[in-house]
């Protein structure tokens, strides 16, 4: 049994990543090619020609269509047969690639692997990236670790005190108490931080000198999915963990897709409710945060390298795992429910 649920809509990449030109990119440990057709919409198929099993993603576009680069088998987008690779013969529309379901929301390209009907319904509600009044920008990384070790990253923030620490991370965040709280299909961690003084990039964000009160509400969001809502605000202006907009509010939105057992696609990005009109700051701000990120992938991967080398070892879990100890047995309860079926 895999470590992921099946049944699921997973992020295959960014809008701005899938173009007209085809894309490879292996999720859930199968590998998929993505590309435009000509009036925007989004094709996913197995990325392997039903003759000879070259990957498709090498192929030559024809309109909608691709021609696999070995023998010319044009497949269409639905993944059936066009023309065969001696143009004399009859198309035999039997020859099929799989097709997967594809759905554009939140500015990401999402994708359906499952046997279950691909119900758009089930994608995550990411509401701060497409919500008025809000800009939301952000990157990508490939990352060679489980992509739970990535949920275990980001439903326990102590981390910034160290891995963070000349950014966004404070000694006061390993002394604040935490909250978690699970619901039918969500794990949410809180921390408030009253009365400090901001780090280096919630300075910047206010803009202004002096204390500040800071939250951090982590929620988990099946499949794989972190949204985290941060912020900080003047202690003067009187905001508490329920109510918190008088200061600067982000979101950080975390999604991550399985490659397989050992790899991920991280696709990270921050929704802001402040300087949404000045894209100079945001163009920075992203420059920021994938910095930030950048130093998580470093740790992460050095730990799935430890995992490898030390097989006769397990994991922890201490107070401070607790969201990440609920996510994964949610994940877990799905999988074996899936299994089951």
């Amino acid at each position: 049994m895999t470590s992921w649920i099946q049944n699921a809509w997973y992020v295959a990449g960014w809008d701005y990543e899938v173009g007209p030109q085809p894309l490879g990119r292996t999720i859930l440990g199968v590998p998929v090619v993505l590309w435009r057709k000509l009036d925007g919409a989004v094709v996913a198929m197995r990325d392997a020609c039903p003759h000879r099993m070259l990957p498709l993603s090498m192929g030559i576009k024809e309109g909608d269509s691709i021609r696999c680069k070995y023998h010319g088998l044009k497949i269409g987008p639905d993944g059936v047969a066009e023309e065969m690779p001696l143009k004399s013969d009859p198309v035999n529309k039997r020859i099929c690639t799989e097709a997967f379901a594809v759905h554009e929301r939140h500015r990401f390209v999402w994708i359906w692997m499952g046997d279950a009907p691909a119900d758009p319904e089930l994608i995550p509600d990411l509401w701060p990236c497409s919500a008025e009044g809000w800009a939301f920008e952000g990157g990508y990384y490939s990352i060679a670790c489980d992509y739970r070790l990535l949920i275990d990253n980001l439903m326990d923030l102590t981390h910034e005190t160290y891995v963070h620490q000349g950014s966004i991370g404070q000694q006061e965040l390993m002394e604040a108490p935490l909250e978690t709280r699970v619901t039918e299909d969500r794990v949410f961690v809180e921390r408030w931080i009253p009365d400090i003084d901001p780090p280096p990039f919630w300075k910047g964000a206010l803009g202004k000198e002096g204390r500040v009160d800071r939250w951090q509400i982590c929620e988990f969001i099946a499949p794989s999915a972190v949204i985290i809502d941060v912020g900080v605000a003047p202690v003067e202006a009187g905001a508490t963990i329920e109510k918190h907009d008088q200061g600067v509010r982000g979101f950080v939105v975390d999604v991550m897709t399985p490659q397989d057992e050992t790899h991920s696609h991280y696709f990270w990005g921050m929704a802001r409710d402040f300087r949404t009109d000045d894209p100079g700051f945001g163009a920075r701000f992203r420059q920021q945060q994938s910095g930030v990120f950048a130093e998580d992938v470093e740790i992460l991967e050095a730990q799935q390298r430890s995992i490898a080398a030390n097989p006769d070892r397990k994991l922890q879990a201490y107070n401070i795992d607790e969201g990440g100890v609920r996510a994964r047995q949610m994940i877990d309860r799905t999988r074996k429910a899936e299994a089951a079926s």
